[in-house]
């Protein structure tokens, strides 16, 4: 079985925000991805987010919302 599938998300491509964290971007992709480093499968649906900086970061796809005017510095 592969190690990871792109998930189609209403938000692809839109400014996001990371409630965990805060912080906002661009939502790039959403993976279905193998989180276990042993021998015994774990899929999480990772939401990957370019930052202002242009590095990207992962947070649960439970995590996000869309960035509105009023969150924006």
């Amino acid at each position: 079985m592969a190690q990871y599938e792109y998930v189609p998300h209403r938000l692809l491509r839109r400014r996001v925000r990371d409630i965990a964290s805060g912080t906002e971007g661009v939502l790039m992709a959403v993976v279905n991805e193998n989180v276990s480093d042993t021998g015994i499968e774990r899929w999480a649906e990772l939401a990957y987010i370019r930052g202002d900086s242009g590095r990207e970061f992962t947070t649960a796809v439970a995590n996000i919302e869309a960035a509105t005017a009023s969150s924006n510095p």
